[in-house]
């Protein structure tokens, strides 16, 4: 969350929140500021409220169906995250009592404003996705050399730090070197992002691995908190939208693994049933409810193995 919002954004119907003005949406997330001084003066320094929608996006659309309690999974995943790591984080409060509205309980957080850093910092511990495309045509990912022979799903002798550059609103996200990300924001915090990156991810790998589920790679991003000068970590964490989670049970590298994101999504799209193009300018058909009902079912999955906990 930036203090200077960006550009653009989805045009969508924002909800009357008392004390707060809608200032920005983006595929899945909606952003509100004070209305009212007394909000800042009770959190204690400039806030935004992040409000976790049910959309669901899909090759650059975002979708007309959405996907019940979809914002819900999402926050209070990435509330439980934040609090397994040891890393400087945005949140402020997420409760009625901290001061989130009653309307959006359970799938909104205030957080600290942050001058946000224009870095995808990726961390991969697996070879697959664009990651496996660079490797099958140069032998690298990002330009770092990899071992031959590595398969689709291979684990890697170590993660690596894999950064990308925010593309804008509706475009690809473009893999870069760490020289780019060092030419950006230069060497020392080219530094900093790149061990707190893999840091976050080795801490998580660990913890999803003793549950049985493998963590692929994942995304975070990353800003200075202008009250502090502290880089902290920002946005969601570790949430399948942000991360490539696989079962461990049936994972056999060669092949593509589950996972457990929006897969049925994505494949029912792509399919004969949908009709849909992904090449065309034509925005993607309503979603059958067997579909959005197993894709809801696929988030709450991932939420309670991870946690342990029951979604209510």
């Amino acid at each position: 969350m930036t203090e200077s919002l960006p550009a653009g954004g989805f045009k969508t119907e924002a909800l009357d929140l008392p004390g707060w003005t809608h200032v920005y949406s983006g595929k899945v997330r909606d952003l509100y500021v004070p209305a009212d001084e007394a909000i800042t003066e009770k959190i204690g320094q400039e806030c935004v409220l992040v409000v976790a929608s049910d959309r669901i996006s899909a090759y650059d659309h975002v979708l007309g169906s959405e996907i019940p309690d979809k914002g819900r999974v999402l926050t209070q995943l990435s509330l439980w995250w934040f609090e397994q790591l040891d890393v400087e984080h945005h949140v402020l409060a997420s409760t009625v009592e901290g001061g989130v509205p009653a309307e959006v309980e359970g799938r909104a957080m205030i957080c600290k404003k942050l001058d946000m850093f224009p870095v995808e910092c990726i961390a991969r511990g697996y070879l697959t996705g664009s990651g496996l495309a660079e490797y099958k045509e140069h032998g690298t990912v990002c330009e770092i050399p990899l071992p031959e022979g590595l398969v689709d799903g291979s684990r890697l002798e170590k993660a690596l730090f894999t950064p990308s550059a925010k593309a804008e609103v509706g475009e690809h996200d473009v893999n870069i070197t760490y020289d780019d990300v060092v030419a950006m924001v230069g060497d020392d915090i080219a530094a900093r992002l790149s061990e707190l990156t893999l840091k976050i991810y080795t801490r998580a790998e660990e913890i999803a691995r003793e549950r049985g589920i493998i963590l692929a790679d994942t995304k975070v991003e990353f800003g200075i908190d202008a009250a502090t000068g502290v880089i902290t970590l920002g946005d969601e964490v570790l949430t399948p939208d942000s991360s490539r989670f696989w079962d461990a049970s049936t994972y056999a590298p060669g092949k593509s693994q589950p996972s457990y994101d929006k897969q049925y999504v994505r494949d029912w799209l792509t399919s004969a049933e949908s009709g849909w193009d992904k090449s065309s300018d034509t925005p993607p058909p309503a979603l059958p409810a067997d579909v959005v009902e197993r894709t809801r079912a696929r988030y709450v999955e991932a939420y309670e193995k991870l946690t342990g906990r029951t979604f209510a």
